[in-house]
């Protein structure tokens, strides 16, 4: 028997804006960290850095699964357990 995977695609559009704009801050931190990396400065500032480009990452894929999983319990939908399981699941995986 074949299990169905059920995915959720975030609706919220003030959600979408501002995970957007977390990412492409991180992105721009990752440019930092590259440029760091070429002129030659010390491990604490880059690892500072490299820092800050993880919590980015992680705060925008927190905010886009704990989104996703309001909209998903808002909306009562019927494969609701289904994709708040799969939820559970991308939050354990950045922990």
């Amino acid at each position: 028997m074949a299990t169905k995977k059920v995915a959720h695609v975030l609706t919220d559009e003030e959600q979408i804006i501002a995970i957007s704009k977390r990412i492409k801050r991180a992105q721009g931190q990752l440019g930092a960290v590259a440029r760091m990396l070429e002129e030659g400065r010390n491990c604490e500032e880059i690892v500072t850095q490299m820092s800050a480009v993880s919590k980015a990452v992680n705060t925008a894929a927190f905010t886009l699964i704990s989104s996703s999983l309001k909209e998903c319990l808002v909306a009562d939908k019927s494969d609701a357990d289904a994709v708040t399981a799969q939820l559970q699941k991308l939050f354990l995986s950045l922990a």
